[in-house]
């Protein structure tokens, strides 16, 4: 099963950054923005995810939370949530579980070496654990803000 506009969200259980495991279906009944990055502590995750924590409370405000996945392990997701103060989990995908789920595990190409990792990708799953809304192969340039817009004016 992938992730597919309009269908039901794949449920997956992974270990967070808060020292509990975080299992999508127990969210049920608010809105989730799942985003998918490579790396902690690289510029454009770090830009992503400085952005998703400076509009923090405006997701609350509109009843959803903010999830971050990566293949990083906990003791990495700990010193860049420590170091950039980020309000809200990081899950560590280190067997790429949910990545294969939502297809965002694949093969990349940089500097002419070719290797298997995450395509930066978001997904707004609605109140009943559908998926809203994909964005796949994500620029982080404004992509928060455009997030943030889809949230508020197609979620109530």
């Amino acid at each position: 099963m992938t992730a597919i506009t309009g269908e039901f969200a794949p449920d997956f259980s992974l270990p967070a950054s808060t020292g509990e495991t975080f299992t999508l279906s127990e969210h049920r009944g608010k809105n989730i923005v799942l985003y998918f990055y490579p790396k902690d502590m690289t510029p454009g995750c770090t830009t992503q995810a400085c952005d998703f924590r400076d509009r923090h409370s405006q997701f609350a405000e509109e009843d959803t939370i903010v999830i971050g996945i990566s293949p990083d392990p906990l003791n990495r997701h700990d010193k860049f949530v420590e170091k950039h103060e980020l309000p809200f989990p990081l899950l560590a995908d280190e067997q790429h579980t949910a990545a294969e789920l939502y297809d965002v595990w694949k093969l990349k190409k940089n500097f002419g070496k070719e290797y298997m990792g995450v395509e930066r990708s978001t997904f707004v799953i609605d109140k009943e654990g559908r998926i809203a809304k994909e964005w796949r192969k994500v620029k982080v340039k404004d992509h928060v803000e455009e997030v943030h817009s889809f949230v508020k004016k197609e979620l109530k």
